[in-house]
């Protein structure tokens, strides 16, 4: 369907890959993956024909239609909604424009008439006939309601502009489908249809995403960007890195039989081929599983920073009470009238399709912010350390990692930081370099050890996975499940909600649902919690005032 031949990109002096050779067949899905900076979305901007290699070739199967997920969210913000999802099947526009054109004409002659006729035709072999109600159902499938399709684009919220462009790039049914990290400021219920649309979808599809229950979903292979090189494996996220790691016990155990060694390998494929569900894309990955030999899987030469939280004293039983609390901004209701009880090891997930709703009620939560009506107690013995989404205030100062960290630490030595930092992967040089030219991951990873440094008993995390690799997002998930002590977070990675929570708290500006003793999963198939979610989110949104 779309073949990599001996494909090589550099910068200067800097080589992202060389020699990918790759052939993208019809009927799978496939994850690309890579740390932070290895060429992930360039390497994608290679295959739709953005940017050209430095080396090598992109050759797509004759007649097949590219789509690409577009993210520049204003470029269309003078189009109409129904039109720009449209636009995503190029040749249906032009040729649905050029009629439209022709039919305009005050002096249409009988060489338009021909030619009218002639896209007439061409209209009709692109199921142009149905475009505007095919393009309806997708907005509609995204959550982008009707009485929207008509307005322009810039009408829009920022949240409503990305469904509306992950339903162009669906548009029409593509036979190659390139989406670069397309769950980004999707609501739940979203993500849950994407997923099902791309386990069900029958031609070419390759992903990138940060997400690894999506990758699980909905991936038959994994393209790893590892070495400068770009390597295919079979399977979803799960079983590459767990293959990997498998990989790497027995590349250290030099002692262990090549027998012994495949066995463990065909026990490990057998769990995971047990484990596909129904879907078109799981019987796919069986298949592959099943013919997996040792030679088909490596280690990964990727690190994992350790996060691991301690806290200094245990907090007492009374942690949390919230009452009665409200807030508005700009007119809008973020919560109204949030009484809850936090018990000592909670770990509560804020889930909703406003974001600032809950970076608001965590502002409050630490006195950043004053609510409108209603109290909030913390207990006399908790102490919290709070991760806020937007970090750029704690950076303004230029300091070296070390000297950054070692504000919040009490033992000031400054082998001890360095030592800490090193396990958040700044080493060497690197543990020098200023605060001020962080990459976002890197100041993630800053924060993270400001936390750890803190010894609190309570955590507060808004959207803590943003700009985190996979490794380290795996880290913080290992990290928030083995604190003993209380958490609150809010965040948008699935797998991170399900094995973290064991309680769930939905804010709507029309009131709330609060489920202890549940998982994310459970939650969403709860019957009863789906019919209160309708209600919530069927009555209009609440204006304050």
């Amino acid at each position: 369907m779309i073949s990599v031949n001996n494909v090589g990109l550099q910068f200067g002096s800097r080589k992202l890959f060389d020699g990918v050779n790759i052939t993208f067949s019809q009927g799978n899905c496939y994850g690309l993956i890579g740390a932070n900076g290895s060429g992930k979305s360039t390497f994608v901007k290679i295959l739709s024909g953005d940017i050209e290699s430095t080396s090598g070739t992109i050759s797509i199967a004759e007649g097949k239609r590219l789509s690409v997920l577009k993210q520049d969210q204003f470029a269309y913000d003078e189009h109409e909604v129904l039109t720009t999802v449209i636009m995503g099947h190029k040749r249906l526009y032009e040729v649905m424009t050029a009629k439209d054109e022709l039919y305009a004409k005050p002096d249409f002659s009988d060489e338009d008439g021909i030619k009218a006729s002639e896209l007439e035709g061409e209209f009709a072999e692109l199921d142009g006939w149905n475009a505007e109600s095919d393009a309806a159902k997708l907005l509609s499938d995204v959550g982008i309601t009707e009485d929207l399709h008509e307005l322009k684009m810039k009408q829009l919220e920022g949240s409503q502009k990305v469904k509306v462009l992950l339903a162009q790039a669906l548009f029409g049914t593509p036979d190659i489908l390139l989406l670069d990290e397309p769950t980004n400021q999707l609501d739940v219920e979203t993500c849950m249809w994407l997923e099902e649309f791309l386990a069900e979808f029958q031609n070419t599809a390759i992903v990138v995403s940060h997400d690894r229950h999506f990758l699980d979903k909905v991936c038959t292979h994994i393209c790893d960007i590892d070495y400068g090189k770009i390597q295919l494996y079979p399977g979803n996220y799960t079983f590459w890195a767990e293959s990997s790691e498998l990989a790497q016990r027995q590349k250290q155990d030099e002692n262990k039989k090549i027998e012994e060694k495949r066995k463990e390998l065909q026990n490990f494929v057998a769990r995971f081929s047990a484990n596909a569900s129904k879907s078109r894309q799981a019987t796919s990955r069986k298949k592959i599983l099943e013919n997996l030999t040792l030679n088909d899987i490596k280690p990964s030469s990727r690190k994992y920073p350790y996060v691991g939280f301690e806290q200094e004293r245990e907090a007492g039983n009374d942690l949390l009470h919230v009452d009665h609390l409200s807030k508005s901004i700009d007119g809008q209701i973020m919560f109204k009238d949030l009484t809850i009880t936090v018990e000592k090891g909670d770990k509560v997930a804020f889930i909703g399709r406003n974001d600032l709703s809950k970076t608001t009620l965590f502002q409050i939560l630490m006195k950043e912010m004053e609510p409108d009506t209603g109290s909030f107690k913390w207990g006399a013995s908790t102490s919290q350390a709070y991760f806020p989404k937007e970090n750029n205030e704690y950076f303004d100062r230029d300091l070296n990692i070390i000297d950054w960290l070692r504000q919040y630490s009490k033992e000031q030595d400054e082998q001890y930081v360095r030592g800490f930092l090193g396990r958040m992967l700044f080493t060497g040089e690197e543990s020098k370099k200023s605060v001020t030219v962080l990459s976002g991951g890197e100041k993630v990873r800053c924060m993270l050890s400001r936390m750890m440094m803190v010894g609190a008993n309570v955590l507060l995390f808004d959207e803590p996975t943003n700009h985190l690799d996979l490794e380290s997002i795996s880290a913080l998930n290992k990290g928030m499940s083995k604190f003993n002590g209380t958490i609150l977070f809010s965040s948008h990675d699935h797998q991170l909600v399900q094995t973290v929570a064991n309680r769930i708290i939905e804010i709507t500006p029309n009131g709330y649902i609060d489920k202890q003793g549940i998982t994310f999963d459970e939650y969403l198939d709860d019957p009863v919690v789906k019919q209160r979610r309708a209600e919530l989110y069927a009555k209009p949104s609440n204006v304050a005032g």
